[in-house]
């Protein structure tokens, strides 16, 4: 027989387990199949409360959706009218595009996403915003200003398979065209820079005037400098002398915007698929369209990365939002004179911004821009702001210590699973192998075609310093070949590289031939190219090669 208060306690151990496990449930890290679904979770559970508590999407950014987390990387590009912006689309994915114009006026006068898609067409604006599949949805709310002047390009393109690219209108000069747009075109520029992953701003060789609409465009991108890559187009049109001082001035234009210590990276080149019209700099545009393909390549192996990164970035300014809105609501009388309370609060908002600074050591770098923040505020009732809630911003603050910690590991696997150069097609193709890739036949790839070892021309040149250093049964010592190779003055890890390399059947001595060919290989140092990381079946010695 059961004893009394026996049914009874079991049924609170029961209640408390089962309290247990919740409690332990909410401790237990969240467990996710990919790091897109990691983050479309972390941001609707964690972040998107405090948002909508604080009305960030009012201030700052529209609320993120589930295309903003699926889709494929996309390239902004931005310049004034005339710097090539479409044809620079043209030239990467080797095909014209639904909607394109080119020439020397203001063409382009729409944004418009070129995209993937079975069949070539346009979607116009007003539909793209409806599209749950795209990343669009929330542009709606700039108008239908905006929205007549947007659209979708889509087309079967190998190059669209990986990546989208965005065409935007030439930027003029003059407060009149700004104004005719009937739209912010900087806040719908701002809107792409949060959501991309690299903006390409281009420049003409020949016209290097920054308009004021292009320098408040250049601010609006401000937080989002490492997404920024410059590109000096049309080069091939002025001489060497001119392209060295077109840089110098274009490098200062840049410094006096981009309140940046670092330098940005600037590529020069002609990207259209015409003959260079002054052909003298052929090898630096081929290294630097190389270096910029490379970029661009990298993109969807980085696009996790990227929307973490991002993701972090919002849940910081979410943060340091709600601490601003919450302390004026503090400040706000509960009755009597709220309308210059309130002006009073605006107008000393730069207190407030370190008066939270201090208490919460938060870093200058993550409030918002003051002025933009009080000229937003004056039309906002300040009655209805929240009072600071804890617990939303603890939740955000174990996003930041917990979650994110685990997608990064996430990401590492994600990104070793892809390859590095994950974009194939178009212009990408063209350099990658055959002899037009970059640098065949130059430095270590030097005779790659040839019948005859290339080292064989200079050999009797090496032969002659060879006989000096006292060879033993045809061989030198290490010691004697080092007294010879140091006089190149390279440094001791490039020369013991080339001695590795040199030393073919690895006894720790060098024959004629492997002498030969380790001075071959200090030239090829010397003139400026790489050493390759195995030695070249061409650059083997022929008396070595029936060993290979």
């Amino acid at each position: 027989m059961e004893e009394p208060g026996t049914a009874s306690a079991a049924g609170l151990i029961t209640m408390f387990s089962w309290v247990n496990k919740d409690a332990r449930r909410k401790k237990e890290p969240e467990l996710f199949q990919t790091v897109a679904e990691g983050l479309r979770q972390l941001y609707a559970q964690k972040l998107l409360p405090l948002e909508e508590h604080y009305r960030f999407h009012d201030f700052h950014s529209p609320a993120l959706e589930d295309a903003d987390f699926d889709n494929k990387p996309m390239v902004l590009l931005v310049g004034q009218y005339s710097t090539g912006k479409t044809t620079f689309i043209r030239h990467l994915i080797e095909q014209d595009f639904p909607g394109m114009r080119i020439g020397p006026e203001p063409t382009t006068d729409s944004f418009i996403a070129v995209m993937h898609g079975a069949a070539e067409g346009v979607v116009p604006g007003n539909a793209l915003v409806v599209d749950p599949r795209r990343p669009f949805r929330k542009l709606n709310a700039f108008g239908n200003a905006f929205l007549n002047r947007f659209m979708c390009a889509q087309l079967p393109n190998p190059v669209l398979e990986s990546i989208s690219i965005i065409d935007t209108p030439g930027i003029l000069s003059g407060e009149k065209q700004r104004i005719s747009r009937g739209y912010d075109f900087a806040a719908v520029l701002e809107w792409f820079a949060e959501r991309v992953d690299r903006i390409i701003l281009l420049f003409d060789a020949h016209k290097l005037d920054i308009s004021d609409e292009f320098s408040e465009v250049i601010k609006a991108l401000k937080n989002h400098e490492d997404k920024i890559r410059v590109v000096l187009n049309k080069a091939d049109q002025i001489e060497t002398q001119q392209l060295m001082r077109v840089y110098g001035a274009l490098m200062w234009s840049l410094g006096k915007i981009i309140n940046t210590p670092e330098v940005v990276r600037v590529y020069i080149g002609s990207f259209w698929s015409h003959p260079l019209l002054i052909p003298d700099n052929r090898k630096l545009f081929e290294a630097e369209e190389q270096d910029l393909f490379k970029d661009i390549q990298s993109l969807p192996r980085n696009a996790a990365l990227r929307k973490l990164n991002d993701l972090i970035k919002r849940a910081r300014l979410a943060k340091v939002h709600a601490y601003i809105i919450s302390s004026l609501k503090k400040e706000m009388p509960n009755m009597f004179g709220k309308e210059s309370k309130k002006k009073e609060l605006v107008s000393n908002l730069g207190d407030i911004y370190q008066k939270i600074e201090r208490e919460h050591q938060i870093s200058p770098g993550d409030f918002p821009n003051l002025r933009k923040m009080q000229e937003l505020l004056q039309t906002q009732d300040f009655s209805k702001f929240q009072a600071l809630k804890p617990k939303l911003l603890d939740t955000v603050d174990d996003m930041l210590s917990k979650d994110i910690a685990r997608l990064m590991v996430m990401v590492r696997q994600e990104e070793s699973l892809m390859p590095s150069q994950a974009v194939k097609g178009g212009a990408f193709d063209g350099t990658m192998n055959g002899p037009f890739g970059h640098g065949y036949g130059e430095g270590a790839g030097e005779g790659i075609d040839d019948v005859e070892w290339v080292v064989g021309k200079d050999k009797p040149t090496y032969d002659e310093i060879f006989y000096t250093l006292s060879p033993v049964n045809g061989k030198i010592t290490g010691a004697n070949a080092k007294k010879e190779m140091v006089k190149s003055k390279l440094p001791n890890t490039v020369l013991g590289k080339i001695w590795k390399l040199a030393d073919v059947d690895k006894d720790g001595l060098l024959d004629d031939e492997e002498f030969a060919l380790a001075n071959h290989l200090i030239k090829v140092k010397l003139e400026g190219h790489e050493l390759p990381a195995d030695l070249p079946p061409h650059l083997v010695p022929p008396s070595k090669r029936r060993h290979e």
